[in-house]
């Protein structure tokens, strides 16, 4: 196969292209060794760094793991009546296995300490029945480190199961630190492993119909699950460093199988327009290059710096988003300039190979879909009424999101209650309100450890017990230098009830309690603490990011087109189809409108990174699209058509390629409403309907509209330019016509993303 020798003025995608394509199995091995190298150092890293939660809740934990300390682990037992019809107290069942079960507990050397029966004596009695006396609690905790706590609870979950089965007629269930922690690992495990099958046979099937061909469809997967495995081993490196929690690890398989193949999709189209035309393979892939190629580099350039707007947020949650994204947003790029070329330069025309009956054989030319261009046209020549429909509609679905409120499903509401330990945690949430997600008081200063502080724990104790807010369970534990103090809050953990409870605790209580303590300090963590102070510092600091990422969206576009009303107009269209995304979330799940068909319960709120999180990687994965349509309609424009002739081909002309990516993109976002943990439901949901908008009533309507309504000022405050004379023969290393490359920064036939 002949190729043509790079030369200096090319630019470097085109050159990396060039380079892959004269030594494809060099770069294919090379690809497949840094793939296999990142996933084997991704799993000898070890644990990785941990997150820290934002403001006092923060404090706190610092002052915690300053301790260096081996941590301990709380778990609780509820005994009860399974239908809790019969008192705790004088039920011989229910205090027979609350005795058993302490006996067994205590037969385990080293496994148990603290443990603390209603039976034990009249205090534990108060403290351990629920107030309605139908419940009773056996506590106790689980010495760690880690590993040896995680053998101490299976010994635990053994007797705590032979307890059940030796009282048939008690409800024996157990809720604590290690049991909700470990469902909550193998609910994320579970749904990570669930979302890697499913979405590698849903793709590969989408893309079959795409191509017609099993080779085509096999080469953009193969790219992308290389992007997502590499990228996985690299944030688990990266991960011991940057704290990264195991949300991240979804949102990059997520992310990652969405652009790599959509990048795929548009540089192999592009490759097999060209040979549809009569190029060899060595010249389709020299002018794919020059196209989609350095398109692909813009683009995932684009999203790589939206996505840095993250970490102007300055909380751990963001900064694992934004590095886990943006390593397998560089991946992606990385395999589509040199893996796909390399790829195709080895295969030739059997990429082709194994067509599949029924489907045609070139699924993805740049011809004009009569659909979208009728669509189209009947927009420009009624862009008022069309657009305004558009506008209304997306309008009225955005209007929700303004009575969104931000929070984050509990333990317990994440996950579904068949879970036997989200049914436990319930069930105890029920009986003693905070016992599953009590405030952590961290106690330091001269005397936090040596009983200097026992006066204002008591004082405590006396405040709590008189508020309706705050438990009276309060246990206070040395750890280290510092006293950690356990505070029950009423309410789910973070629901209304609970921030009202927490802030009764910070703001009444504990200055009353500690007002005589002037040389103790204090702060509150725990998860309730951890998740409201996370809301405040991310209300003050979401308009950086959300500055930063319009800016660059406007900058991006301005020098790609030099057109500022287009700019304009882009970005407001894109405001809208993501306020529409965000509305239907709040509809679908703040108001649970969606619950009997995704099956979770409502928490009543929307997971508080999630809006911000959409807006950024939304408003880089739109520029693709986006400006992909707006280049055929300038370059159109240019060439003297009408401002709406330009809309109707150039809308037209983009419907197959921009259709199929995001198909691809939409499905794999949906397959994330299937998994079991609420936030990726919503995840999933919303970028899956985001993309759709943008795909449909974006591309075929409002943008039509906005630009007919414009017309040609919206290309040139000047006026129209000259045509430029078109040539009467075609030479062999020239594109086609309708699919030159602009000549702006980044702006290709492609488009810039």
């Amino acid at each position: 196969m002949s190729r043509k020798a790079p030369t200096a003025k090319e630019p470097l995608s085109e050159r990396m292209v060039g380079w892959s394509a004269r030594h494809p199995k060099k770069i294919i091995v090379g690809w497949i060794l840094l793939v296999a190298v990142a996933v084997l150092l991704g799993d000898a890293a070890g644990s990785g760094a941990k997150t820290t939660d934002a403001g006092e809740a923060g404090r706190a934990q610092s002052m915690i793991r300053a301790q260096k300390v081996v941590p301990t682990y709380t778990e609780n037992v509820l005994i009860e009546a399974p239908n809790r019809d019969r008192p705790f107290v004088g039920s011989p069942e229910l205090e027979s296995a609350a005795k058993d079960l302490g006996d067994r507990l205590k037969a385990l050397p080293g496994a148990t300490t603290q443990i603390v029966t209603p039976l034990d004596n009249e205090r534990t009695r108060a403290e351990l029945v629920s107030e309605d006396g139908r419940s009773g609690l056996v506590s106790f905790t689980i010495p760690g480190p880690g590993a040896e706590a995680d053998e101490h609870f299976a010994k635990i979950r053994t007797e705590v199961e032979a307890i059940q089965a030796a009282h048939p007629d008690v409800r024996v269930a157990m809720a604590g630190d290690i049991s909700l922690t470990s469902a909550v690992d193998k609910a994320a495990d579970e749904d990570l492993a669930r979302a890697e099958l499913l979405s590698l046979p849903v793709t590969l099937i989408i893309l079959i119909v795409v191509f017609g061909a099993l080779i085509a469809a096999a080469v953009p997967l193969f790219l992308a699950a290389g992007a997502v495995l590499a990228g996985l081993g690299v944030l688990g490196l990266v991960g011991t460093v940057i704290p990264a929690n195991s949300t991240v690890s979804s949102v990059v398989l997520l992310i990652g199988m969405a652009v790599g193949v959509d990048y795929s999709l548009f540089y192999l189209r592009r490759e097999r327009e060209e040979r549809a035309a009569g190029k060899d393979p060595a010249e389709a892939l020299r002018i794919s290059a020059r196209t989609s190629g350095h398109a692909v580099v813009v683009s995932g350039i684009t999203v790589i710096l939206s996505l840095a707007g993250l970490f102007l947020a300055q909380v751990d949650t963001f900064n694992g988003m934004a590095i886990g994204t943006i390593i397998v947003v560089s991946l992606a790029v990385l395999g589509s300039v040199t893996v796909l070329p390399a790829m195709l330069s080895l295969l030739g025309r059997r990429v082709d190979s194994l067509r599949v009956p029924l489907l045609g054989r070139s699924r993805t030319t740049a011809s004009g879909s009569r659909g979208w261009s009728a669509i189209a046209g009947g927009v420009s020549r009624h862009p008022v009424v069309f657009g305004g429909i558009a506008l209304i509609a997306l309008t009225a679905l955005a209007l929700p999101a303004f009575g969104m409120k931000l929070s984050e499903p509990g333990r317990l509401d994440s996950l579904p209650r068949g879970i036997p330990a989200v049914d436990a945690g319930v069930r105890l949430q029920q009986a003693f309100p905070g016992g599953a997600d009590p405030a952590q008081v961290v106690v330091w200063g001269d005397g936090a450890t040596t009983g200097a502080a026992d006066q204002a724990v008591e004082a405590l104790r006396r405040e709590a017990a008189a508020s309706d807010l705050l438990g009276d369970q309060i246990s206070a534990t040395p750890v280290g230098g510092v006293l950690s103090v356990k505070v029950p809050l009423a309410g789910g953990g973070t629901d209304d009830t609970s921030v009202e409870a927490l802030r009764t605790l910070r703001e009444d209580v504990l200055p009353q309690a500690f007002s005589g303590a002037s040389n103790l300090e204090y702060a509150v963590g725990g998860r309730t603490a951890g998740l409201h102070d996370f809301a405040q510092v991310l209300e003050t600091r979401t308009i950086r990011v959300i500055g930063f990422v319009l800016a660059l969206s406007f900058i991006v576009l301005v020098a790609a087109f030099r057109a500022p009303l287009v700019a304009a107009v882009s970005m407001v269209l894109n405001l809208l189809a993501i306020g529409a995304a965000i509305g239907i979330v709040v509809l679908g799940f703040q108001n649970g409108n969606l619950a009997g068909l995704l099956g979770f319960s409502s928490f009543g709120g929307v997971v508080n990174w999630l809006p911000l999180f959409m807006f950024v990687i939304l408003f880089g994965l739109s520029m693709d699209y986006h400006v992909f349509i707006l280049s055929r309609v300038r370059e159109r424009w240019a060439r003297g058509e009408s401002a709406e002739d330009a809309v109707v081909h150039g809308v037209g002309g983009s419907a197959g390629v921009v259709t199929s990516a995001a198909v691809v993109m939409i499905a794999v976002f949906a397959i994330f409403a299937t998994l079991s943990g609420i936030e990726y439901k919503m995840l999933g949901v919303g970028m899956a309907v985001a993309v759709l908008i943008d795909a449909t009533i974006v591309r075929g309507v409002l943008l039509p509209a906005a630009l007919s309504l414009l017309g040609d000022r919206a290309w040139s405050l000047r006026g129209r330019p000259a045509p430029k004379p078109r040539p009467a023969v075609r030479h062999d290393n020239e594109p086609a016509e309708d699919t030159k490359v602009l000549s702006r920064v980044g702006a290709t036939e492609e488009g810039t993303r």
